[in-house]
């Protein structure tokens, strides 16, 4: 029987030996020349913890939308945006709300919560033995607090939120962790924590550490109105008659859309009342870095429109789960950290920033896109850009 073993190496498994072993036990098996996957820049070297049994790389066409003019606490000035895609007429269309918003002064953002989670349950007998652990836990949370900080030099546990149910009380350890993602580095504080907690406690407790309350890599209710990641607002006013010079639609039939498609998203109860959060999120994810799986919860979004009283048009979106970071995982690879560094945001102090462009960026979208579908032009854009076949 052939040996169908995918080749290792202990002692160095991103060595070009062992990585070219790789890729002819693919060919081998599979029949696949592996051309381009086995062509690549960047250096194996610099992989260990962000990928195993490394192969190759896939590349994803990477377009520069811009220039965005941001008018953030922390983003300030005109950006252009890496968009990693392969989606034709996406990087057009992001490009055009920018424009618009640009022409209107630019997008106000505003960084308005900051929180990552490990969410631990904890059982009991009974209920009673749960609300008496409760209580001591509010009671003792700087002595937790000071067991989760032995784990790290930059997550701060903030606060502990308790939600019991039955015999069990489902907690959610709340953390900043600078400009670090944090999943991993908020699992390993909260493990010491509940360490501390079974250790300590006058009663016996038995805990699971991720009671699956943090919802991680998950869309949910709990963390949209609780935050998880980055809470991030993006907002404009958009005078009437620029919109339907650049858009050419109605600020009043761009606000009737709005309101049809509120309802639309009632009644398909979905985590996101806009238009394609999840487009722009995603693409600028692949570009800079970050765990793409996080789109699932970083997509969420709410938004809110007026028609003011001048036919002038106020839209905002609230990302609620924006889950971002500027140091450590994916950003520091070749590619991903050329693209934070085309929006200045590689390295430590910069994560609000990233967090500010990805929020315009996606207000920008939502006005192109929204405005395409009223005026009747998405079909034909799509046609015109998004067509890759004979």
């Amino acid at each position: 029987m052939t040996d169908r073993k995918i080749p290792r190496d202990r002692a160095d498994d991103y060595a070009d030996e062992i990585i070219q072993a790789r890729q002819a036990f693919a060919r081998e098996h599979t029949g696949s020349a592996l051309d381009h996957v086995a062509s690549y820049s960047l250096d194996p070297g610099t992989l260990p913890g962000n990928v195993e049994g490394f192969l190759g790389v896939a590349q994803v066409p990477i377009g520069l939308a811009g220039p965005l003019l941001v008018n953030g606490e922390h983003a300030q000035g005109e950006f252009f945006v890496p968009l990693a895609t392969t989606e034709g007429t996406l990087v057009a269309s992001y490009s055009r709300g920018m424009k618009l918003c640009r022409d209107a002064g630019g997008i106000t953002t505003t960084v308005i919560g900051d929180r990552m989670q490990r969410a631990p349950v904890f059982s009991f007998d009974d209920a009673r033995q749960a609300r008496a652990f409760g209580e001591w836990l509010s009671e003792h949370f700087d002595d937790v607090a000071a067991a989760a900080g032995t784990t790290t030099s930059s997550g701060r546990l903030v606060d502990i939120q308790q939600f019991p149910v039955s015999k069990l009380l489902y907690t959610r350890f709340n953390y900043t962790t600078g400009d670090a993602a944090g999943q991993n580095m908020t699992g390993k504080a909260t493990f010491a924590a509940c360490a501390w907690i079974k250790q300590n406690y006058p009663g016996e407790v038995h805990f699971l550490l991720e009671g699956q309350f943090a919802t991680d890599k998950k869309t949910s209710i709990v963390n949209m109105l609780h935050t998880r990641g980055k809470r991030v607002v993006a907002e404009i006013t958009l005078p009437a008659a620029l919109v339907e010079e650049q858009m050419h639609v109605s600020t009043d039939k761009l606000y009737a859309a709005r309101m049809r498609g509120q309802l639309g998203s009632i009644m398909s109860v979905t985590n996101n009342n806009g238009n394609h959060s999840a487009n722009g999120i995603t693409a600028m994810f692949i570009a800079t870095g970050q765990d793409v799986a996080n789109v699932a919860e970083s997509s969420a979004l709410y938004g809110f429109s007026e028609l003011l009283p001048n036919g002038d048009f106020y839209a905002s979106v609230t990302l609620p789960s924006l889950i971002v970071a500027t140091y450590g995982g994916g950003t520091g690879l070749a590619t991903q950290r050329e693209c934070l560094e085309l929006l200045g945001c590689y390295g430590a102090g910069n994560v609000y920033k990233l967090a500010e462009i990805i929020a315009a960026t996606v207000l920008a979208g939502e006005l192109s896109l929204g405005s395409a579908v009223v005026a009747e032009e998405w079909v034909q854009a799509h046609d015109d850009l998004g067509r890759n076949r004979p």
